[in-house]
């Protein structure tokens, strides 16, 4: 990456999408100081909570980097996560929410590094993030100068406008001799140590409180609601494969998880502490513990390329 250096015409050798979880936070700090890049922080504003934010000004403010947000319609944001909750597909509410939004702001962030003529997009993925089948360290050069990203499911079934369609990434409506940036995850080829980065967030002072650096303080809100209803649906919380896989590489500590698990599910299950978030998130989609449907079968909401990959 240090051959990235100054390569940005527009000031900027890459951007970063910045969510105010660790991983995002100390991408920034190492990108900045370690590589010697000139960052752009963005942020698509769905759905963060305020610990998220509080994070994100923090580190800005120690790090001293620009940064851009875009806040969507909040009447759409709310739209397409009650519709993907009642209309689940075969994996769950986890797989089918964060693999349609995730998209959302992976194409807006393209979109903005087209418009700047920044080269690189350097996303805080943690190893085992995205689904590898989705992405090993690159997306594909063909997802992002070839496919259209809009989930084919929310194109049959008629409950979503031409404009909201628009919303996801095509490339097919960019100008000819468009320059596409390349689309990183620099951790998957980093040595990573989950613990490790929530340490030096906190000893960097990225965050105001070393409790702020957890992946668990730090969930999106409707994150809570998403466990709960695989957890009604599978009886297990769907992350439990992901971190069970990094605690096996030697990523993440089975001291932390064998705690922290276990207490998650717990509020999770009975709605208190964090877990109270699954109550608001209900609240604010307006949606009954009814209306939590898995309805469609497995790869319903998946572009053609991702199906031909994973099917």
């Amino acid at each position: 990456m240090k051959a990235a250096r100054g390569s940005g015409k527009s000031g900027f050798d890459c951007l970063v999408p910045l969510s105010g979880g660790k991983d995002s936070l100390y991408l920034l700090y190492k990108l900045k100081f370690e590589y010697g890049l000139r960052v752009l922080a963005y942020t698509t504003n769905i759905n963060l909570p305020e610990v998220a934010w509080s994070n994100i000004r923090t580190a800005l403010d120690r790090l001293d980097i620009d940064h851009m947000v875009f806040s969507p319609a909040q009447s759409f944001i709310r739209k397409l996560f009650r519709y993907l909750l009642k209309n689940q597909e075969a994996r769950g509410a986890v797989y089918t929410v964060s693999y349609v939004y995730a998209p959302l702001f992976e194409g807006d962030a393209i979109r903005l590094a087209i418009e700047k003529d920044i080269p690189l997009i350097l996303a805080g993925y943690s190893p085992g993030q995205p689904d590898p089948q989705r992405m090993r360290y690159e997306f594909s050069p063909k997802l992002i100068r070839e496919e259209d990203w809009t989930p084919p499911h929310l194109k049959t079934c008629g409950e979503f406008t031409e404009d909201e369609l628009k919303r996801f990434f095509d490339p097919g409506r960019m100008p000819e001799n468009t320059r596409f940036p390349r689309y990183l995850a620099p951790y998957h080829a980093w040595d990573y140590d989950q613990n490790q980065v929530m340490s030096k967030v906190a000893e960097l002072g990225l965050v105001k409180r070393s409790r702020h650096a957890s992946p668990i303080v730090s969930n999106y809100p409707i994150n809570w609601l998403m466990m709960y209803s695989d957890i009604k649906h599978f009886r297990y919380n769907p992350y439990a494969p992901e971190f069970s896989a990094l605690i096996r590489e030697g990523k993440a500590s089975l001291a932390y998880w064998r705690v922290m698990a276990p207490l998650v599910d717990f509020m999770i299950r009975n709605r208190v502490l964090l877990g109270r978030e699954v109550s608001r998130t209900m609240q604010w989609l307006n949606l009954k513990e009814e209306d939590l449907h898995i309805t469609l079968p497995e790869g319903a909401y998946d572009p053609p390329l991702i199906r031909a990959m994973t099917h």
